[in-house]
C-alpha cells in the first residue's frame, strides 16, 4: 500500500483539467488544476444549486433529478484524461481537435451504467452536452456533425496506427484510465468497475449511440424539458466551479418586509402582503408599488422549498440602472456596506455567457478571457435578488448550452414584472407564455402597474393555470394631482416653447417627456439657457437636464444620479416652485422616483401618457393642489403606431378632466382598448402566446440547435449596443487583460434601435466574436449621441449578434 499510494496521486497530479491559471481568480496564479480538483469542486457546486432550488414545479415529480445532476457534474470532464487534451492544456498552440465531453461518456458507461435506461439518458445528455447542441440544422459543429455513424472512434479517442504530426497514437494510457477510474469509484463510493473486455472508444461510441437515440427524435414535452433543466444545471455547476464563484445563501430581502416601512402601509401594500400565490395589483404611481411587491415576495419564502430568487423585471434597458441603484441601498445587506444586487440585461451578459460555454483548456490568451467571462457569468447568477429585462428571461427559452442555464434559474422564483404595459403585444404575449412555463417550475409571479387596462388583466389570468389574486388601491389612495390640458400643437411649436418658458421664468420645476430622442435634444438645446438663466448661480450646473437611451451607461447613470439628488420626491413643506428643467424620453417613466411642478408629454399610449404624469406632482404635495398636465399631438406619430396614439387620443378627449384622478385613468384605459386598435393589440398579444410557447416553450427536441430563432426575438426587441470608435482603446482595456472581462465594459455601450443602427456607417466590431459594433458618430455626455440625419453615412453593415431591452 505505501509503493501503490504515492503512484496513484503521481499519476492524478499529472490530469490536469485547466491550463496554468494566468487570471489570478483562483487565488493561485501560475496552477493549473487538476481534473480531480475540478470534478470535486464541480460536484460540490451541484449540490449548492440542488439546495437552491429544491424539488420546485415539475422537478418534483422527479425525486431522482438532483442525484443525476451530482452525478453529471461528477462525471462532466472524465474524458479530459485523454492525451490529446492533456498536451493541450500544457503544450501551447496544440489543439487536439476532438470533444473531450464525448469520451466523458465512457466514464458514464463504467460507473452508472446500471442506472435505469431513462435515468442514464439523463446523465448522458448531462455530461455530453454542457458544450455543444446534440443536433444543428445549418452543420454548425454540433456534436452529430462531428461524430457521425461512419467516425473513426478507435482513431478518435482510442488507438491511431498513423496519428497527424504531434497528435499520441494512444489516447488514454492504462496506468492514468486505472487511476482515474479508482479516484471516480471512491468518489461515488462504489467498487471499481472491471472493464470487461471493452475498450474506452467503443463504451464512448455507445454511449453516444444511446445520447442520439434517447433525444435525436421527439420525445414527451415534460421529460425533454427536465432534460434541458438538468443540462442547465450541470452547466452552472461547471461554471460555478470553474469561476470559483459559489451561489450566494443571502437573500437581502428580509421576512415580514412591511414591518420595516418607514410609514404606515396602505392597504393594497397590506394586501399584497397577505396574498398566498400570483398576484395583480393595479395602484397609482407614488403610492408604494414596488414596496408591495417587495412585500409579497417576502410572503412567498416560507411555503417555498430549496432558496428562492426574487428577479425584478423592467421593461426599459435605461430604467435598469436606477432601480440597482435603488434597491442595493434598500435592502438588507449581508456583510457587505450594500446590498449585493444581480444585472441581467444587454449584449455583455450574453456576451459572457456565449464566451463561458466554450472550450476552457488552451494555455492561450483567449482561455484568459474566456475564465475571465466565466467568472463575470458567474455574476449574473450568484445572487439571490437580481434585476433584469424581458429579454434576458426570453432568450432562457433558447436553451442549449449557452442558455440552460438562464432557464433553470427562472425555477423556483418570485418574479416582479413592472409595469408590464409598456410592452408591444407581441413582447406581451411572450411573457405570458413564460409565465405559464414559470409556473410549471414552481416560480411565482406578481404583476404591478399603474396602468394595466382590463384586456390585459384578462390576459394573465388566462394564461397562468392557478389562481391570480387581483388588488387595486383602494380609491382615493392617490390625491387629484393634474389639471389636464390638451393641445394640438406640438411639444416644439413656437406657442408650446413660450408656455415652456413662462413655467421656467416663474421658477416652476419643469419636466418635458418626448417620444423620440431627436425631439428631446432639440428641446433641450431650445430651453435650457432659460433654465439656467432662472437658477441661482449655486444651482446653474443642474438647472437643465437631458435624460435618454441614447448616452453611454455610465453617462446616463450620472445624469440620474443628478436628476434624482434635484427632483426626488417633494418632501412636506418644501416650496411651491424648485425649479430646474429635465427633458427625457420614455426611460424617465419607470424607476425614477421624480417630482416636478410642472410636466408636458408628447402624445404617447395611453399607459405613457398616464406614467410620464406619475412624475409630475408626484405624492400630490405640492402646495398649489392638482398642477397643469400638458399633452401634445406630435407632428410624426414615431415610434408609436398611428392608431394606438389615435385610441389615446379620442380617450383623453372623451375624459378630459380638467381634474386627472385615477378613476379618471381607469376610465383611459378602459375606453382606448375598447377601439379597433385595442381589439387588435389583444389578439395580437394572445396569438403571440400561443405561438411562442408552442414553438419555443414545448421540449419535444430539448437539444436541437435553436440559435437561429435568436435572431428574430433580438430584432424584435429593436435595440443593438454600438460602441464609439473613439471609446475602443478604452473598451478593449476593461474587458481584455488579466482582469477584463465584457462586463466591465458595458458602462460604455450605447443602445439605439436597430433600424437606426443599419442605416449608420460601421467603422468595425469588437469584443468577443466581434459582438459589438463600432460607429463614429458626434457624441456629448451632455446631450447623447447625434443621430441626425447629417451625421449618418449609408453602408452595408454585418447584422449584430447581441441585441437587448
Amino acid at each position: 500500500m505505501s509503493t501503490t499510494l504515492p503512484t496513484l496521486v503521481q499519476v492524478l497530479d499529472e490530469v490536469w483539467a485547466k491550463s496554468v491559471d494566468r487570471t489570478g481568480r483562483t487565488g493561485r496564479s501560475g496552477y493549473a488544476e487538476r481534473l480531480t480538483e475540478h470534478s470535486s469542486a464541480t460536484w460540490a457546486a451541484a449540490g449548492t444549486v440542488a439546495d437552491r432550488i429544491g424539488p420546485a414545479g415539475v422537478l418534483a415529480d422527479w425525486p431522482s433529478f438532483w442525484v443525476l445532476v451530482a452525478l453529471a457534474a461528477l462525471l462532466h470532464d472524465a474524458g479530459k484524461v485523454a492525451e490529446g487534451f492533456q498536451r493541450q492544456v500544457k503544450l501551447p498552440g496544440h489543439r487536439w481537435g476532438e470533444r473531450h465531453e464525448v469520451l466523458s461518456l465512457a466514464y458514464v458507461d463504467l460507473l452508472v451504467g446500471g442506472l435505469p435506461p431513462d435515468d442514464r439518458a439523463l446523465v448522458a445528455a448531462g455530461v455530453g452536452l454542457h458544450h455543444r447542441w446534440l443536433r444543428s440544422a445549418n452543420g454548425s459543429g454540433a456534436l452529430l456533425d462531428l461524430y457521425p455513424a461512419s467516425a473513426a472512434w478507435e482513431r478518435k479517442f482510442g488507438h491511431d496506427p498513423d496519428p497527424p504530426p504531434g497528435q499520441p497514437a494512444g489516447q488514454v494510457p492504462l496506468r492514468r484510465h486505472r487511476a482515474v477510474l479508482a479516484w471516480y469509484a471512491d468518489q461515488l463510493g462504489v467498487p471499481v468497475p472491471a472493464d470487461g473486455g471493452r475498450r474506452l472508444w467503443q463504451r464512448a461510441r455507445d454511449q453516444f449511440t444511446g445520447l442520439r437515440t434517447a433525444w435525436e427524435e421527439p420525445v414527451d414535452a415534460t421529460r425533454g424539458l427536465i432534460g434541458v433543466l438538468l443540462q442547465g444545471a450541470v452547466t452552472l455547476a461547471d461554471h460555478s466551479a470553474s469561476a470559483h464563484v459559489a451561489l450566494q445563501t443571502h437573500l437581502p430581502l428580509p421576512r415580514n418586509y412591511l414591518s420595516g416601512l418607514a410609514y404606515p402601509p396602505y392597504p393594497h401594500q397590506r394586501q399584497a402582503a397577505e396574498t398566498d400565490g400570483h398576484l395583480l395589483l393595479i395602484a397609482p404611481t407614488g403610492s408604494g408599488k414596488t414596496e408591495s411587491g417587495l412585500a409579497w415576495a417576502s410572503r412567498q419564502l416560507p411555503a417555498m422549498p430549496g432558496r428562492p430568487r426574487v428577479v425584478w423585471v423592467l421593461p426599459y434597458r435605461a430604467s435598469i440602472d436606477a432601480a440597482v441603484s435603488r434597491f442595493r441601498q434598500d435592502l438588507q445587506p449581508a456583510q457587505e456596506a450594500t446590498a449585493d444586487i444581480g444585472v441581467l440585461h444587454g449584449t455583455a451578459a450574453l456576451s459572457v455567457l456565449a464566451d463561458a460555454v466554450g472550450e476552457d483548456c488552451a494555455p492561450t490568451a483567449s482561455d484568459a478571457s474566456r475564465a475571465n467571462s466565466r467568472a463575470g457569468a458567474m455574476r449574473l447568477f450568484a445572487q439571490r435578488f437580481r434585476v433584469a429585462t424581458a429579454y434576458q428571461l426570453l432568450v432562457g427559452a433558447i436553451a442549449g448550452p449557452r442558455y440552460a442555464s438562464v432557464l433553470l434559474e427562472q425555477a423556483n422564483s418570485l418574479v416582479v414584472l413592472d409595469e408590464l404595459h409598456a410592452y408591444d403585444p407581441q413582447t406581451f404575449g411572450r411573457l405570458c407564455a413564460c409565465m405559464r412555463l414559470w409556473e410549471t417550475l414552481g416560480t411565482r409571479v406578481a404583476v404591478v402597474s399603474a396602468t394595466l387596462a382590463p384586456s390585459m388583466v384578462t390576459l394573465i389570468q388566462e394564461s397562468l393555470r392557478h389562481p391570480v389574486a387581483l388588488h387595486r388601491a383602494p380609491v382615493g389612495t392617490a390625491p387629484d394631482r393634474h389639471r389636464l390640458v390638451l393641445d394640438e400643437q406640438p411639444l416644439t411649436a413656437p406657442a408650446s416653447l413660450e408656455v415652456f418658458r413662462s413655467w421656467l421664468a416663474e421658477g416652476y420645476s419643469v419636466l418635458l417627456v418626448a417620444n423620440t430622442v431627436a425631439t428631446a435634444q432639440a428641446l433641450y438645446t431650445e430651453l435650457a439657457p432659460t433654465a439656467r438663466a432662472a437658477a441661482h448661480e449655486a444651482d446653474r450646473d443642474t438647472a437643465a437636464l437631458l435624460l435618454h437611451s441614447r448616452f453611454r451607461a455610465r453617462d446616463r447613470a450620472t445624469i440620474e444620479r443628478r436628476i434624482l439628488a434635484r427632483h426626488g420626491e417633494r418632501r412636506r413643506g418644501q416650496p411651491a416652485r424648485r425649479g430646474g428643467l429635465v427633458v427625457a424620453t420614455q426611460a424617465v417613466e419607470v424607476s425614477l422616483r421624480l417630482d416636478f411642478d410642472r410636466g408636458a408629454t408628447e402624445l404617447a399610449p395611453i399607459e405613457a401618457v398616464a406614467q410620464r404624469a406619475g412624475r409630475v406632482n408626484r405624492l400630490g404635495r405640492h402646495p398649489e393642489g392638482p398642477v397643469p398636465y400638458r399633452v401634445h399631438r406630435g407632428e410624426s406619430p414615431h415610434p408609436y403606431q398611428p392608431e394606438s396614439l389615435d385610441a389615446a387620443w379620442s380617450a383623453l378627449a372623451a375624459a378630459p378632466g380638467p381634474v386627472m384622478s385615477e378613476q379618471t385613468i381607469e376610465h383611459w384605459l378602459t375606453l382606448a382598448y375598447q377601439t379597433d386598435w385595442g381589439r387588435q393589440w389583444n389578439e395580437q398579444a394572445r396569438h403571440s402566446r400561443d405561438v411562442f410557447a408552442s414553438t419555443f416553450l414545448t421540449f419535444t427536441e430539448p437539444f436541437n440547435d435553436r440559435e437561429e430563432f435568436l435572431d428574430g426575438l433580438r430584432e424584435s426587441f429593436d435595440t443593438v449596443e454600438v460602441l464609439l470608435q473613439d471609446d475602443k482603446p478604452e473598451y478593449e482595456r476593461l474587458t481584455t487583460g488579466r482582469d477584463g472581462h465584457a462586463l466591465l465594459g458595458a458602462g460604455l455601450l450605447i443602445p439605439i434601435r436597430y433600424r437606426q443602427w443599419r442605416t449608420l456607417g460601421s467603422t468595425g466590431t469588437v469584443g468577443h466574436k466581434h459582438r459589438i459594433p463600432l460607429i463614429d458618430a458626434p457624441y456629448s455626455g451632455e446631450t447623447g449621441l447625434d443621430l441626425s440625419p447629417t451625421t449618418r453615412k449609408a453602408a452595408t453593415v454585418p447584422r449584430p449578434v447581441d441585441t437587448i431591452l
